[in-house]
């Protein structure tokens, strides 16, 4: 690829200057939370959180249009609702996490389209579902780049006592009984980013670019924080990819976007450095000898 149809692109148009920027702040934020939940073994549970925050979404579109506001506070309202009631059933029940975020989420999901096939039209749904990363206004900029400053900054604040919860969730709850806080306030930054990335990618894309990058860090780096740093780099390439690609072959940006991500996944699988088909097959030649 020559240099012109590399940063040509971005350097003549601003709305591909300014979905640069929000995938670049989503990547920032979403990835290292992407690590976190693969870390606890919830990488589902941002997929059903993805589906939990349409109600909220829909039915501030209902009342006030594609307003952005609207749209964010009824996301995360309905974001943090589904992650609470789950929190608390999973405590108090013997029912599994996993299994009662997925009971709320198909709830929450039925109840949002529901909602947007009574009153919505079918454009207006698309623009739900898959965002508009190459329509972003400052008002999306600032909101997305909002969120990933909370996201850095608590993640900051909680990082050690949230490992712990992710490597025991009984010992902290037990010494200092602050478990359920820091659980509550990591599936906080959880909604938070996915409300902050539906703009850009829509509901059912933004959980590839925090899902995607985190899996394949798996195969690049054993520390936490390095698969923060790779997962983060994983993103950034997938969106430079993923929107050249848009652009030059007239996709849809969003799936063009995700479909990059897949495509550094399944090259982490083959060819990364720990625990990838390569890395295993290396170290079986070794054995043999």
């Amino acid at each position: 690829m020559t240099p012109d149809a590399l940063f040509g692109p971005f350097v003549e148009y601003g709305f591909m200057r300014r979905a640069l920027v929000g995938c670049v702040a989503l990547s920032l934020g979403s990835a290292p939370v992407g690590v976190l939940l693969v870390l606890r073994r919830m990488s589902l549970v941002g997929d059903a959180m993805a589906h939990a925050i349409l109600p909220g979404a829909a039915i501030g579109f209902l009342v006030a249009g594609l307003s952005l506001f609207a749209m964010t506070v009824g996301g995360v309202v309905t974001g943090l609702a589904v992650a609470l009631l789950s929190g608390i059933v999973s405590r108090l029940t013997p029912l599994r996490e996993d299994a009662s975020f997925a009971a709320f989420y198909l709830v929450s999901l039925g109840l949002g389209v529901l909602l947007v096939s009574i009153r919505g039209s079918n454009v207006d749904l698309l623009h739900v579902l898959f965002g508009t990363v190459l329509a972003l206004d400052d008002a999306a900029l600032l909101l997305i780049g909002s969120i990933t400053t909370i996201t850095m900054i608590g993640l900051a604040i909680i990082y050690r006592p949230l490992l712990v919860e992710c490597l025991d969730p009984g010992f902290l709850r037990v010494v200092s009984g602050a478990g359920l806080v820091i659980h509550s306030l990591f599936l906080a930054l959880v909604v938070l980013n996915l409300v902050g990335g539906f703009h850009a990618l829509g509901t059912l894309m933004v959980v590839g670019l925090m899902m995607l990058p985190a899996t394949a860090a798996r195969f690049w780096a054993e520390t936490v924080p390095g698969q923060m740093a790779v997962a983060i780099l994983l993103g950034l390439i997938a969106s430079v990819a993923g929107l050249l690609l848009s652009y030059h072959q007239d996709l849809p940006a969003s799936p063009a976007i995700i479909l990059a991500a897949g495509v550094l996944y399944i090259l982490s699988i083959g060819f990364g450095r720990f625990g990838s088909l390569a890395a295993s097959a290396i170290r079986l030649g070794h054995v043999q000898r």
